[in-house]
């Protein structure tokens, strides 16, 4: 096995990580940024202390990315599936970060990893595709949706009698906590889909099996990259999640918060799940809004981010498969 190609390989993998943290750092902090519970600064800090541990709180995810997706690819062959895979996410996470259009990191990666996998004729383990990728991709913005709207719910009963402005006060200091478990979640989900892609890269260069425990290193530096891009910021997309679904008051922003926090940690510690940190806080900030009046959020812009997500798989599978074959036409 070609050293130079497992080096170059994970340091994709990595730099994949970086454009995962700038793109996905909107899903943490901007409803605290969009209320002005943080300022963007503080919050992206924040947001980058808080995916660096939340990398080191499990395993299962990347686990899951790097035996329940596709067969594990052998030689040089191999290698070149996982560069593949790495470029199209990482395209289309540019093409997305462009146009401030908040799609799924995660999806992206799958998305490459399918159709490096097809072009380069790798076994897809589909059943594994569709219990742990797509069916999630479904289920978690409906349970983000209704949760959302119930936690908000909850909360407009619980404090229907407090004064307004004190309310106001006290959530936008409790959305530093929220912000914070968001940011958290986001290290558990998102970090661990890298480590499992560099796992797979080791896996192939023989320097190590499937059953062993993820070297520290591994999971050290995918935190690191992802920490670092987080700080980097995301503020196109944080514009989108901020402001153009709906104006948020510290109340919703933060049953939103702890809404996808919850479910993030939930679908990592429960079922081993890789799901959208995206759709998650993206939807659960639509079900917060829906609980002012179904018209208070912009659906128009809601329509255009549901469509991302689902031209983002196929999207990224054909960028990864096209890659494949010019790096096998080049270097094959």
């Amino acid at each position: 096995m070609d050293t130079f190609a497992l080096v170059v390989t994970i340091g994709v993998a990595l730099f994949f990580t970086y454009t995962n943290g700038f793109h996905d750092s909107a899903n943490a902090i901007a409803t605290s940024v969009s209320t002005r519970a943080l300022t963007p600064r503080a919050a992206l800090v924040m947001a980058a202390v808080m995916n660096l541990a939340g990398a080191f709180l499990g395993s299962g995810v990347a686990r899951t990315v790097s035996e329940g997706l596709i067969a594990t690819p052998s030689g040089d062959r191999g290698m070149g599936i996982l560069f593949a895979a790495l470029v199209g996410a990482i395209i289309w996470n540019l093409v997305t970060w462009y146009f401030g259009l908040p799609s799924s990191s995660s999806h992206a990666l799958f998305g490459g990893m399918v159709g490096a996998a097809l072009a380069g004729g790798t076994e897809v383990i589909w059943g594994g595709v569709l219990d742990k990728v797509v069916i999630p991709m479904f289920v978690s913005p409906l349970v983000g949706l209704v949760a959302g709207y119930l936690v908000m719910c909850a909360i407009m009963w619980i404090f229907r009698r407090a004064n307004p402005a004190k309310a106001k006060r006290g959530f936008r200091i409790a959305q530093t906590v929220s912000a914070a478990g968001m940011a958290l979640g986001h290290g558990l989900q998102d970090a661990q889909k890298t480590m499992g892609i560099v796992v797979m890269a080791l896996v192939i260069a023989g320097a190590e099996d499937y059953g062993d425990p993820i070297p520290v290193w591994v999971k050290i530096v995918c935190a690191v990259m992802l920490s670092l891009g987080t700080y980097a910021g995301g503020w196109r997309i944080m514009r989108t999640l901020g402001r153009k679904i709906i104006e948020l008051d510290p109340p919703q922003g933060f049953a939103a918060e702890t809404t996808g926090a919850s479910i993030m940690f939930g679908s990592a510690f429960l079922f081993h799940a890789p799901i959208s940190t995206t759709h998650v806080i993206t939807s659960a900030i639509m079900g917060v809004g829906a609980t002012k009046r179904v018209s208070a959020v912009r659906w128009g812009v809601a329509k255009n981010i549901v469509m991302g997500w689902f031209i983002t798989m196929p999207a990224a599978a054909l960028v990864a498969a096209l890659s494949f074959w010019i790096v096998d036409l080049a270097f094959g």
